[in-house]
């Protein structure tokens, strides 16, 4: 179907080709109207009677007037500007309602060397929706939408991605997201939390181990690398690795190649990397507490993830979004006091803290309205760590293996394999 009134129809050999393709098109002329719709826009959206002849930032955005007059960048801008495609990311309406969609313009000329058409494509991101209830992450705010970009450009690379963020803004989903949009999407997403490792835990969970390499080892035990063959290795506390376990990780990445614990043969490693830290890094090499060779490698894309305080816009859709999950057989709703204590509240803890304020009014509360004054005050009574009360590393270890001895219903034998160490060493760790 043409726009009725178009000045001089599209060449037929243009919208056969765009029949053909396989993503959602439509051809726009330089006055922004839309004058076709190939069939997998027809697919996705229906029928595409309603849109023709009327505008592109009207059908996707609502507007009156063009989207980079109404504070979102326009990829025609750019397209003109350089005669190329340019891509942005959108937050348009769909018939699902407002999805995130990453837009492709390509600028087409006619015979005289003008702009004549341009071709838009519309790839959706299906791990994030500024819908409440949605799967994924949650948001529209400019910088978490400059976030999303960057997760959708990197991820059908194979370039590491290095995750960078206060604790509770949502790394590990921000992973979860660049596997989900990768071409790796169907082979295993394996994630490595790297707290607390000892280098006999490290090198036996990572590399996995041969049968007898040590005491306890009675059979091979299959390595995380090796798990996530084909797939996407997340790495999460990556800045909490001990200086003498960052070489092993490095000479892991650059020969791609490994061992298992007592093993001779050299196994290639075939997965995706994407790591995760709250910590600076950069301070970190510059005061030797991490190898500057290894961060180079690492750092190949990083991504900063938005702070909740810089994102605020946001919380009303959070709320939403947090108390549908929470709670998803009653309407529970904030007052308007907490609602105004949210907006002003500067979120230490980001979107976990949040999500426990609000588990914490729905337990106060008699009703379905919410109160965060009572939920507050029991955050100012519970003092956060300091310095000097954090656990050190050896306590950390014990609690943590007494954890795994609970979860293997107290097999000690059982829990030293997995750990692959002896049943002598995890008794003086127990001690």
């Amino acid at each position: 179907m043409i726009a009725p009134g178009t000045p001089s129809a599209p060449p037929n050999e243009l919208l056969a080709l765009l029949e053909s393709l396989p993503e959602p098109r439509i051809l726009v002329d330089p006055d922004y109207r839309i004058l076709y719709a190939n069939a997998a826009y027809r697919h996705t959206y229906g029928d595409p009677g309603d849109i023709i002849g009327r505008t592109c930032y009207e059908i996707s955005h609502h507007y009156d007037k063009p989207c980079d007059q109404c504070g979102e960048t326009c990829p025609r801008q750019t397209a003109l500007k350089t005669h190329q495609s340019s891509r942005v990311l959108h937050l348009h309406h769909t018939p699902r309602g407002q999805e995130y969609v990453d837009v492709e313009l390509v600028p087409i000329k006619d015979a005289s060397g003008n702009t004549a058409y341009f071709v838009e494509t519309m790839r959706h991101l299906r791990e994030a929706s500024r819908q409440p209830g949605a799967l994924g992450m949650v948001g529209r705010s400019p910088a978490f939408t400059r976030m999303l970009d960057l997760i959708n450009r990197v991820a059908p690379a194979m370039t590491p991605v290095l995750l960078l963020g206060e604790s509770g803004v949502g790394k590990e989903l921000a992973a979860q997201a660049v596997h989900a949009h990768s071409a790796r999407r169907g082979q295993p997403y394996v994630p490595v939390d790297c707290s607390g490792m000892t280098e006999s835990l490290f090198e036996s969970e990572l590399f996995g181990y041969e049968k007898g390499a040590f005491t306890g080892a009675g059979q091979r035990k299959t390595g995380l690398v090796e798990a996530a063959a084909g797939g996407t290795l997340f790495l999460d506390e990556l800045g909490d690795i001990p200086l003498h376990l960052q070489v092993k990780l490095l000479r892991l990445l650059e020969t791609g190649t490994y061992r298992r614990v007592g093993g001779v043969e050299m196994l290639r490693a075939d997965f995706r990397l994407v790591c995760a830290t709250h910590r600076d890094l950069v301070a970190m090499v510059e005061e030797g507490g991490f190898r500057r060779d290894l961060y180079y490698r690492l750092a190949a894309f990083p991504i900063r993830l938005p702070a909740l305080r810089e994102r605020r816009e946001d919380l009303p859709l959070l709320v939403e979004h947090l108390l549908a999950r929470l709670a998803p057989e009653r309407p529970l709703r904030l007052d308007a006091a907490s609602r105004q204590q949210l907006m002003e509240h500067d979120f230490p803890g980001n979107v976990r803290e949040l999500r426990n304020l609000l588990e914490r009014a729905m337990l106060m509360a008699d009703g379905d309205v919410l109160s965060l004054a009572d939920a507050l005050e029991l955050t100012r009574a519970v003092p956060l760590q300091t310095p000097e009360t954090i656990l050190p590393l050896e306590e950390a270890e014990r609690r943590y293996v007494r954890q795994a001895l609970e979860q293997l219903g107290g097999d000690r034998k059982a829990l030293a394999r997995k750990l692959g160490i002896s049943e002598r060493t995890l008794y003086r760790k127990l001690a």
